[in-house]
């Protein structure tokens, strides 16, 4: 139960996350684009295989599953334990994210621009991985209450 627990506060978590990267990018030209990673990642495994991959039209749908798979289990670990330290591990993993999306894709070689075109965007990076975190403590901790009331 506690597993389960765990993963639907990993998906809340990520589906913050998703949803105000998908809502912003329409807004905005600053907003970071992380999806672009996504389809720059995938293709780039779909060519280490000996593939060519195919339009990015074709790859968005299963770059947006595996954001969300990935994140949802990746925002999980803030409820595997339980507890008072619910909040800071949401924030700690929001925060180390935000950080890893501005630091890890240059190095990984999917370029720098989609999270660090702008100090704005830079900013919105880490604030929404940070919301994706807290949203994932949110929901650790309302579960735990209701498993509480109900074992």
């Amino acid at each position: 139960m506690k597993a389960l627990r765990a993963l639907g506060s990993g998906l809340a978590g990520a589906c913050a996350l998703t949803l105000v990267h998908q809502a912003a990018r329409r807004i905005t030209d600053k907003a970071p684009r992380a999806d672009i990673l996504g389809l720059r990642a995938l293709a780039k495994t779909i060519r280490a295989t000996g593939r060519q991959s195919p339009p990015d039209d074709q790859l968005y749908p299963w770059t947006l599953a595996g954001d969300l798979v990935s994140n949802s289990l990746y925002y999980s670990l803030v409820g595997t334990n339980g507890g008072t330290a619910t909040w800071l591990r949401g924030t700690a993993l929001g925060l180390g994210a935000g950080l890893g999306a501005l630091a890890l894709p240059g190095p990984m070689g999917l370029g720098s621009r989609p999270t660090n075109r702008t100090v704005a965007t830079q900013v919105m990076t880490v604030a929404w991985y940070l919301l994706g975190g807290l949203a994932a403590a949110g929901m650790a901790t309302a579960l735990a209450r209701q498993g509480e009331n109900t074992g």
